[in-house]
């Protein structure tokens, strides 16, 4: 491979979904708003973050300095190539305004979710089917059984954008930028891919599943539980049932939520399965939120990523912005870094038009990905 040269509740691994418009949002978007770089996070990232953090609050991005501290120094050591085994690899990636150098938003991908110490644990969703000929009677019961899997798959999820700038795309930019990051070091991830799906809260942020089922049997919150999860997973095994749980015995309400989604998750359902995503009739096993799976191969976005080299023309001026239908440019999402050592990989969307193997890209873009004629770069469709 060739690369250019030198709560609220806490909310849990998965992504928060941009919030539908209305007025004010169809307002701003309107609004020109400047470029920007997303690049890996960087040290000088931490205040930035923390600022960031105070939106949410989430196991993936806490508001608590030295918890941001680690995951940076994390994040740096995957991207720096230093944690040995790939599959131990977190990449944090930071979205950054190019000339204000603010930092309105982030997302994440895990290269492994599951492992020895610590495996991925869910519910798989079953149907047991009984019929008595005596009664002449058909029952389809739900039922919950607890899986793991100590050699995961990679898992994306930790996207928090400010809510100032939730109108204008940038949460799509945001998510597909870790498809393409996946295309460009294929061998560092997983045969497929997963992502958490957010289900249905009650108003105070707990899981309605969790208080009627989980919490019976480990005699914890559902934020308490939530928490301890991150990095203790023994209380899981040792104290949930390992047989079958009948949840047609559950109130119906809290039946038709298992798989459900949030209202704010439904964007980014409709994104994933745009791209290939498919519920696996898995859920999470505190709150019910189902979990989204592809093959790495198959996912749209990585298919459709390309290595080419940049051309020695820019691209000229009055097709940068043009977005008729007679323009010969198509918007992608261009991703450069260093194979090996400091990564120093950025990535931004714009316009491009290619001649053959190579891209002509707006002079913008060259200085802000610090490209020359010749290196190359990764493109994605956007």
């Amino acid at each position: 491979m060739v690369f250019r040269k030198p709560s609220r509740a806490k909310k849990k691994r998965g992504d928060a979904a941009p919030s539908r418009g209305g007025r004010a949002s169809r307002a701003r978007a309107e609004t020109k708003v400047e470029p920007f770089l997303i690049r890996e996070v960087r040290p000088k990232d931490l205040d930035g973050l923390l600022a960031l953090a105070g939106h949410l609050d989430s196991v993936n991005l806490p508001a608590n300095k030295e918890n941001l501290r680690i995951k940076i120094g994390r994040s740096r050591d995957s991207f720096a190539g230093k944690i040995e085994s790939p599959f131990r690899r977190e990449y944090l990636f930071v979205m950054e305004g190019l000339e204000s150098k603010k930092l309105i938003g982030t997302s994440m991908l895990f290269a492994q979710h599951g492992h020895a110490d610590a495996p991925h644990i869910y519910f798989d969703v079953m149907r047991d089917e009984r019929y008595s000929i005596t009664l002449d009677r058909h029952f389809s019961h739900l039922c919950l059984r607890l899986g793991f899997n100590y050699k995961g798959p990679t898992e994306i999820g930790g996207l928090v954008l400010d809510p100032h700038f939730r109108s204008f795309g940038l949460g799509k930019q945001l998510s597909y930028v870790r498809f393409l990051f996946i295309a460009m070091f294929r061998s560092r991830f997983r045969p497929n891919v997963i992502a958490e799906l957010m289900p249905p809260l009650m108003p105070d942020g707990r899981s309605e599943l969790w208080e009627f089922l989980g919490r019976h049997f480990v005699g914890l919150s559902y934020q308490e539980a939530d928490k301890l999860s991150q990095s203790n997973k023994e209380f899981i095994t040792a104290l949930f049932p390992q047989t079958p749980i009948y949840a047609t015995l559950l109130p119906p309400d809290v039946l038709a939520r298992i798989g459900e989604v949030g209202e704010e998750t439904k964007g980014v359902r409709k994104m994933l399965e745009s791209v290939g995503f498919e519920y696996s009739e898995r859920i999470d096993p505190f709150d019910g939120g189902p979990h989204f799976e592809a093959s790495t191969d198959d996912i749209t976005l990585i298919k459709q990523s390309r290595l080419c080299f940049v051309c020695a023309d820019a691209l000229p001026a009055d097709l940068v912005d043009r977005t008729d239908d007679e323009t010969p440019t198509v918007r992608v999402l261009v991703g450069a870094a260093h194979p090996e050592g400091a990564c120093d990989f950025r990535s931004i969307s714009c316009r491009a038009r290619w001649q053959g193997g190579s891209v002509e890209l707006p002079v913008a873009v060259r200085e802000a990905l610090r490209l020359k004629t010749g290196d190359t770069v990764w493109t994605m469709p956007y």
